[in-house]
């Protein structure tokens, strides 16, 4: 175990007395939200980025352990097991070295190899291999004719020696190991069109570059392109220079009555056995670093949506954008009720643009509607426009804001939405998600299949279980992150609280329907299945609005209530002077005098644990997402005409990809920036430079009027 710790600590850049501490959190069962937030002096104050890592790593190498053994066992058994192996089996650093030295141990199908094995022709094959008998190989051969298990002749005695030879050198773990990294190291990856036809693919039609240099989103679309058929695929190395690194190895006289033998077995060797396998594995390995980084891209991404800026106290029309069918609307209260859903034909065909004028402006007056929120989907455009006009005409003070529908369908048609919803139309249901995804993008997006909701690159093409292991683990961050109103969460937001998984939510509204809103944390003990340890893990990410404890608006821990009173003391106030506002703005200020060294003494709390408690008692009920930036919310439209180069204008990040990020300027489709406009400095990944949601300033530097794509730049 000190050996995995050693090399996590390694590979993370951390000390092992955390990682030693962390695992042992980890192993009794705390979740990673919490060990986050409740237990920094333990880990030296990890954050939740490293922590997932380090959980991830803990449980590769762990499993790499396993197999370790297993496989030294199957070789025990085998009554080969030497010293060699057990020091190649320790030195294996991951999955595929311990399968490449199991190999030749392992139980084989029935190869060329075998059968000549069951010919009895394994000991010819030793005396080529070794090189070392004075007679003619003819003669030796002559000896393991057998016509009865099918050795007719000499050449059929050599040709099956060959065949045994070939794989043994195939199963060498040293020789594949050795081809991997002439391969990594002087490989290139070519691909050629199969179809002579115009398609997403057509850059690869005729493309190479180097395996060591292939960036991942470029794996993943060649990778798409051989699926959907347009592409083939292989790996040009330098085989002359893999052969002779073998031939070296094993021949010890070119001039000897052996040496074209081996050569035959070794080429052989290469083509019919190592260089498919050797493909294949480099294939997937590049497969799985690109998903993994596909995967890492569409963690952070997800996480910026959820976290996006909610805007509160505004009541707000969903308009869900549509030809034939009508656009669907929503008019949902500034607490996220549903208050009037109707469908309008402002688009094509009906074109019924004065009735749906007369509807709307009825609602916007009925309700005091402040905001508008419009799916991107089909019809956006038209119906971007037809609200602009609306908005124009209206007394009230309304803007409207295109948010991102995707995922929106999902939602409508699924069995949550019907038990949300049961006596609304499906169709209606969409208009709905997508005005609350303005409100408060976490609470909805929540509903949704993380996959779904659109802010990655591949993300239906890279291992699925993976995808939703990270994505798990990124929604309950940023869940635990805001903190969740047990009052109003819905039971798929509660679902994500650390400690709480489906049941216990559901058993947790079930209670609070039953008996009436919790006023105190500790009413969640009440809940069945709710006990001291799935307790200690959510009560801090619990927040009761008008309860009876005023501490429990912020995210400090139950276990820390007495040292948070006793510091309020030590500055002369109580827990209820939280809920003054001229109080909260002079406890404020002393809070922030305070020398959190002699303080922490005092109070017996470690430095970490007071400078949380410190800042949650500074700003309780504060919402983390509020200081995050904006949307851009917009009462003109801007057509893709009104578009000339050079032009300046404010954009949002809808999504952020390996080759750089997608900025929505108001026009019908995201312009670009690429990687090399994103900042006048060398930028290694986009996502250092910008995150989704935040608002930018970029340059139009080119248009292309027929496909209707826009070239920007943050270089101004």
């Amino acid at each position: 175990m000190s050996l995995i710790n050693e090399t996590i600590a390694k590979e993370l850049n951390i000390k092992e007395s955390q990682v030693e501490a962390t695992v042992k959190l980890i192993d009794e069962g705390n979740t990673i939200p919490f060990i986050a937030r409740y237990r920094k002096e333990v880990t030296g104050g990890l954050s939740d980025e490293i922590l997932r890592e380090l959980g991830e790593r803990l449980t590769y190498l762990r499993n790499l352990e396993t197999r370790k053994e297993e496989v030294k066992k199957s070789i025990e058994e085998q009554g080969k097991l030497t010293n060699e192996i057990i020091i190649a089996l320790q030195d294996a650093k991951i999955l595929a070295e311990v399968e490449d030295i199991y190999r030749p141990y392992k139980q084989k199908k029935r190869t060329r190899a075998t059968i000549a094995k069951e010919k009895g022709l394994e000991e010819l094959a030793n005396i080529i291999f070794k090189q070392h008998e004075t007679s003619s190989i003819e003669d030796i051969a002559k000896e393991f004719i057998n016509e009865e298990k099918g050795v007719n002749t000499i050449e059929g005695a050599i040709s099956g020696a060959k065949d045994i030879i070939a794989e043994n050198i195939s199963d060498n773990a040293n020789y594949r190991k050795e081809i991997k990294r002439i391969y990594y190291r002087e490989g290139v990856i070519t691909t050629k069109a199969i179809k002579d036809e115009k398609s997403s693919y057509e850059m690869y039609y005729d493309f190479s570059e180097k395996v060591n240099r292939i960036p991942s989103h470029r794996i993943l679309a060649i990778n798409r392109g051989e699926k959907e058929e347009f592409l083939k695929i292989k790996i040009d190395k330098p085989e002359d220079a893999i052969l002779n690194f073998i031939q070296k190895d094993i021949i010890k006289d070119f001039n000897s009555q052996y040496a074209t033998y081996l050569i035959e077995s070794i080429q052989d060797s290469f083509k019919r056995l190592i260089e498919p396998s050797v493909e294949r594995e480099i294939r997937s390995d590049l497969t799985e670093k690109a998903e993994e980084q596909a995967i890492k891209v569409f963690g952070k991404n997800a996480k910026q949506l959820l976290l996006g800026a909610p805007l509160k106290n505004l009541t707000v029309m969903g308009f869900d954008p549509a030809y034939r069918t009508g656009c669907k609307i929503a008019v949902i209260d500034e607490t996220g009720k549903l208050l009037e859903t109707t469908t309008v034909y402002p688009t094509e065909p009906q074109n019924d643009v004065a009735g749906a004028k007369k509807e709307l402006k009825k609602l916007i007056t009925t309700y005091n509607i402040n905001m508008i929120a419009i799916g991107n989907g089909t019809a956006s455009r038209e119906s971007e426009m037809f609200v602009a006009d609306l908005i124009k005409e209206v007394e009230e003070d309304v803007h409207y804001a295109i948010v991102s529908e995707a995922g929106a369908s999902v939602y409508s048609a699924s069995k949550l939405a019907t038990e949300e919803y049961p006596d609304i139309n499906v169709s209606l249901r969409g208009a709905i998600s997508i005005a609350r995804r303005l409100q408060d993008p976490l609470a909805e997006l929540v509903k949704i299949d993380p996959k779904a909701i659109g802010v990655g690159q591949y993300q239906h093409d890279v291992n699925q279980k993976k995808l939703a292991e990270i994505l798990t683990g990124v929604v309950e961050d940023a869940v635990n992150k805001v903190g969740v109103d047990v009052n109003t969460a819905t039971p798929s937001l509660l679902s994500y609280v650390s400690g709480i998984n489906k049941t216990i939510a559901n058993n947790i509204v079930k209670y609070r329907d039953e008996n009436g809103m919790l006023k105190e944390r500790k009413q969640l003990l009440k809940v069945p299945k709710l006990g001291k340890v799935a307790f200690e893990q959510c009560a801090g990410f619990i927040r009761i609005f008008d309860g009876k404890n005023p501490i429990e608006i912020t995210a400090v821990h139950p276990e820390s209530y007495e040292q948070a009173e006793k510091l309020l003391a030590e500055v002369g106030y109580k827990k209820e002077d939280l809920m003054d506002k001229e109080k909260l703005k002079e406890l404020k200020v002393k809070l922030n005098s305070i020398n959190i060294e002699n303080m922490s003494k005092r109070l017996s709390v470690g430095e970490m644990t007071l400078k949380d408690i410190i800042d949650e008692l500074s700003k309780p009920g504060r919402d983390p997402r509020d200081e995050m930036p904006k949307p851009i919310l917009r009462n003109d439209v801007l057509k893709f005409e009104d578009l000339k180069e050079g032009m300046i204008l404010n954009g949002t990040v809808r999504n952020v990809i390996d080759f750089g990020a997608f900025v929505d300027i108001g026009v019908k489709h995201d312009g670009l920036v690429h990687i090399s406009e994103l900042s006048d400095n060398f930028v290694k990944n986009p996502s250092d430079v910008v995150s989704i949601g935040d608002i930018v300033k970029v340059k139009v530097i080119k248009l292309d009027l027929e496909r209707q794509k826009v070239s920007l730049s943050m270089r101004i």
